[in-house]
């Protein structure tokens, strides 16, 4: 099952698709940007679980329950 995802600005759509290519290796990729379109921080929903991913100043990516 696939999480679902929502940007924390309310301006980004959240019924565009995240475009994802397969590797060679049979991975899912997808890239960082596409993820956050322009936003610092996604909440991502995981069953009845929800995380952050943040952008930070550093340039890091953190997940966070």
């Amino acid at each position: 099952m696939n999480p679902v995802l929502h940007a924390v600005s309310s301006h980004v759509p959240s019924q565009h698709p995240v475009s994802l290519a397969s590797s060679q290796g049979g991975r899912s990729h997808v890239d960082s940007r596409e993820l956050l379109r322009g936003e610092r921080e996604l909440i991502i929903h995981h069953g009845d679980q929800e995380y952050r991913l943040r952008h930070t100043q550093n340039d890091k990516l953190i997940l966070t329950k």
